[in-house]
């Protein structure tokens, strides 16, 4: 038995960890039985059922009898949870699907009134690019690098994703309206594009080269606040005439 508190506490982080991590498994199919949970886990089924409903108070599961459900953005959720007990970063990403994490992002640029168009691919200068998430709303066109990333990310490592991203949204920017796909922001006079990575979790910098990196579970304050702060971030300006003006205001 722990002989400390702080001991029974770590143990107890652990033992959620465990669950959560079987939960993120196991749930990629979709519902599934408490049962198949105790199989992975060493658990006492009255603990387990006790930690379900924690669970789903927070509303990060749905207890359904002996079955067990969890929607998509609560499998992040869950995620960023089983991080917060000590799961380690390449486990907890490995459960997850890359997909889902850009879906996603689909699904938050949607809500807020965004059209969007996933895995757009271009080329540029006898370059082959493509963009994960382009969300457009006039006159700001997002564009979004998903970052589903099984390590920790230096911060050399970061500015050179942020840098790649930029050189990404300017190709996309000069390539108008040249392009052999037909989207709504082509014809506008005028649009700022801007380009965004997306991580998992939160990093040291919340920008970086001037590239705001947003971990998913926070996309929808970014989304919220992007109108008002976009003078503050880098982003490439396309006027009348199609001519772009870059802007960049380094923020560290």
């Amino acid at each position: 038995m722990p002989s400390t508190v702080k001991e029974r506490i770590v143990d107890s982080l652990t033992l959620e960890s465990d669950v959560l991590m079987a939960i993120l498994k196991l749930t990629k199919e979709g519902p599934i039985l408490h049962e198949n949970i105790n199989k992975h886990v060493r658990l006492p089924s009255r603990s387990l059922k006790k930690l379900l409903q924690e669970l789903q108070n927070d509303g990060l599961v749905y207890v359904r009898g002996k079955k067990l459900e969890v929607a998509g953005v609560q499998r992040l959720e869950l995620a960023v949870r089983a991080l917060s007990r000590g799961a380690d970063l390449e486990n907890v990403s490995s459960r997850l699907q890359w997909k889902e994490f850009e879906a996603m992002t689909g699904i938050a640029f949607e809500n807020n009134g965004y059209l969007i168009t996933k895995n757009l691919r271009f080329e540029h200068e006898a370059r082959r690019y493509e963009i994960d998430v382009v969300g457009y709303r006039k006159p700001l066109v997002v564009c979004v690098d998903c970052k589903h990333w099984h390590h920790s990310i230096g911060k050399t490592t970061l500015e050179r994703i942020a840098k790649d991203q930029t050189a990404r949204v300017r190709a996309l920017a000069s390539a108008l309206p040249h392009l052999d796909v037909s989207l709504e922001f082509y014809s506008w006079s005028s649009a700022r594009f801007v380009p965004v990575v997306l991580s998992l979790v939160v990093g040291e910098s919340k920008f970086c080269a001037g590239v705001p990196v947003v971990p998913i579970l926070k996309l929808q304050d970014f989304l919220d606040q992007l109108p008002a702060y976009v003078e503050s971030m880098v982003y490439i300006d396309l006027k009348h005439a199609r001519k772009l003006s870059f802007h960049q205001k380094q923020l560290f």
